[in-house]
């Protein structure tokens, strides 16, 4: 037996090294910041954003009314028949989210991105606390917990957990009103569901922004997996000039004597990586396109005199032309073409029919069901009624008298439950549910047919306006 058999098998999994990357200032860098805090802003901040919409319905602009069956967003209520409006948002955000990454690989990865976001606030976090990447790197490695080591990591833990609580916060307050439900959080009146929501959110902020990061990305999100069907050889995306960076300084080659390219092998792309990848290395699922390395590259351009570019925005295509010297497309030919233009165009007329759809939806709405049991009843008269719950929807902001009338069969007369007119009062916003009487004499047609089709009407007698629903009379078929 030879001493290889006694050797133990290759562990097929290697524990995680986590990444602390280095500070980095340019251009990237600063957009980063600001699309962190518009996206922070708008999601801490909307819920407390008022909306007179006047006495019967929430002040709040954006609110996601469970109890009622609503969303607010403005101007704009939307009820529940009425959810085609919010599928229509999900394929626009779908149809968008392919055409950013068509045009620009896995932009939204890398700036708009909650998982992104969340994690570029906790690493800051982490940085106002422990120091940049050699700091944080020295505290990690040191095995021994002391009482500054204990201080620092406590010091951002709260931090990262008040993080967490605001976001759980924030996102419990879009579902009831804001500052009531700030009043009863703090005396300790909220519905236990209210609590609870707070509680996951803050646990799963703080593990997904605080200690798994990257790792949410790499393994967790589908994305990676998917992107690859959205890009070709023109997107544009975070890549690395080989042809002018390579042989690097201290390589074999340069050392046989070959010329030294661009790259001095700093290490600064890697260090300022929250992905703790290699764009030298080429193209990776890993890669979110935040161009942090980019910038991290032009700053130790500038140091050693090189031209800036050496990591840069670049087609698959461009890296070609340049590698032979021949001339490379323009930005605006890389964004606008067959494939972008397909998304575009769907992405718009999606948004285009919700509007159109928004404006000419009416502002009654009425629902028929007939009662099949039993399907009609004969009177003492020998006249013959059918039973229906008409549901009456009036989305004005104040009560409105509706009159309901039928079609189809002049013999027909209605009969409401619970008042001897043909009107009802429908209290403002919400639906009202009215049991119909519909009856024919005995000597109609319709009291003598199996199935007689009719129409019934509900004019806003306010206004005029009037919606109608198709249905059946049953009669005895003699």
């Amino acid at each position: 037996m030879s001493s290889q058999d006694n050797e133990p098998a290759p562990s097929l999994y290697a524990a995680r090294e986590p990444v602390f990357p280095r500070r980095v200032t340019g251009w990237f860098r600063n957009l980063k910041w600001i699309i962190m805090a518009l996206t922070l802003g708008v999601y801490y901040l909307t819920p407390w954003i008022r909306w007179d919409r006047g006495p019967n319905l929430p002040d709040q602009a954006v609110l996601i009314d469970l109890a009622n069956r609503r969303f607010f967003f403005f101007w704009i209520e939307i009820w529940p028949h009425e959810f085609y409006f919010i599928a229509g948002l999900l394929i626009m955000a779908g149809l968008g989210l392919f055409l950013f990454t068509s045009a620009l690989g896995r932009v939204w990865c890398g700036y708009a991105c909650p998982q992104t976001v969340w994690t570029d606030l906790f690493i800051l976090v982490e940085r106002w606390v422990e120091g940049d990447r050699n700091a944080r790197l020295r505290l990690h490695k040191q095995k021994k917990w002391d009482l500054r080591k204990a201080r620092l990591r406590i010091t951002k833990w709260i931090a990262w957990a008040l993080i967490g609580l605001a976001t759980g916060g924030a996102w419990v307050f879009y579902f009831a009103d804001a500052p009531t439900l700030m009043v009863d959080l703090l005396t300790g009146q909220a519905h236990p569901i209210a609590y609870t929501t707070m509680l996951v959110l803050t646990a799963t902020t703080f593990f997904f922004g605080g200690i798994a990061r990257e790792q949410i990305c790499i393994y967790a999100c589908p994305w990676p997996r998917i992107q690859a069907a959205m890009m070709d050889e023109d997107t544009l995306v975070v890549g690395y000039r080989e042809w002018r960076g390579e042989p690097r300084k201290h390589s074999e080659a340069v050392k046989a004597g070959e010329p030294q390219g661009d790259c001095i092998d700093c290490m600064a792309c890697v260090n300022v990586c929250p992905v703790g990848i290699d764009i030298r290395d080429g193209q990776q699922l890993e890669c979110i396109t935040c161009a942090l390395c980019i910038d991290a590259c032009d700053d130790m351009m500038d140091k050693i005199g090189k031209p800036r570019g050496l990591i840069d925005y670049m087609a698959s295509t461009d890296e070609e032309n340049e590698r032979a010297g021949k001339p490379i497309k323009p930005v605006w030919q890389h964004i606008l073409r067959p494939r972008t233009i397909m998304y575009t165009v769907l992405w718009a007329l999606v948004g285009l029919g919700l509007v159109f759809a928004l404006f000419i939806r009416p502002d009654i709405e009425m629902s028929v069901a007939p009662v099949r049991n039993p399907t009609f009843v004969t009177l003492s008269d020998g006249s013959v009624r059918n039973t229906y719950d008409v549901r009456l929807l009036n989305k004005h902001g104040e009560d409105r008298p509706f009159r309901l009338t039928v079609s189809g069969d002049p013999t027909l007369r209605v009969q409401l439950e619970g008042t001897a007119y043909e009107s009802v009062n429908v209290p403002a916003d919400s639906n009202y549910l009215q049991r119909v009487y519909v009856i024919a004499p005995s000597a109609s047609t319709a009291a003598n047919a199996e199935r007689t089709p009719f129409r019934i009407w509900v004019e806003d007698t306010s206004n005029g306006e009037r919606a109608h629903k198709d249905t059946i009379f049953n009669g005895k078929d003699n």
